[in-house]
């Protein structure tokens, strides 16, 4: 697996990259970045971002505006083929600086009622330094411990539960909204 474990290189692709992000929609930053920029050492290929769903011409707005600023999508150069093709599937996306294979930012929109909620109770993670919306701390704990699983996730949501220390109570109904939902 490639990873990239240099916290600023990671920190300055993902504040650039959200940047231009905050200009065009609303957006989720999840999963193993959130541990990351919050203390955890370990090293990644890609931040997960969720984007509120755009229609056609918002989407174009942003993906030039990205394409602009240095940013590629590795599926396609071709906007319609990204957005119909991908995002509209409910498949995601990656984009990477145009000079660099990593990091990567893995861009999905909303699913479903789930991340339209996390999107929509968004929180910015002092202790993280970064001026950037991520998921609530006890959704990612939720969502590593109920549905990804693994021992990485497992370590992560470890970490969140030292860092942050999250209401039990919200991580056991995010767990309930989870097995309703997914």
């Amino acid at each position: 697996m490639r990873e990239v474990s240099d916290k600023n290189v990671l920190n300055d692709f993902c504040t650039r990259f959200c940047d231009i992000v905050e200009k065009h929609a609303k957006y989720i930053i999840v999963s193993g970045f959130v541990a990351i920029a919050s203390g955890r050492t370990r090293g990644t290929e890609d931040i997960d971002m969720i984007l509120e769903r755009l229609d056609k011409p918002r989407f174009d707005a942003l993906h030039r505006d990205l394409s602009g600023n240095g940013f590629v999508c590795m599926q396609s150069g071709d906007v319609e083929v990204i957005y119909k093709d991908y995002l509209d599937h409910r498949l995601g996306v990656r984009y990477t600086d145009k000079d660099s294979f990593l990091p990567e930012m893995e861009v999905k929109f909303a699913k479903d009622v789930l991340d339209e909620l996390q999107i929509k109770e968004r929180v910015r993670l002092p202790l993280t330094g970064l001026n950037v919306w991520f998921g609530s701390v006890e959704m990612n704990i939720a969502f590593k411990e109920m549905q990804l699983k693994s021992d990485k996730d497992m370590e992560d949501a470890r970490h969140l539960r030292l860092a942050y220390d999250p209401d039990e109570i919200r991580i056991s109904i995010c767990k309930k909204m989870i097995g309703d939902f997914r």
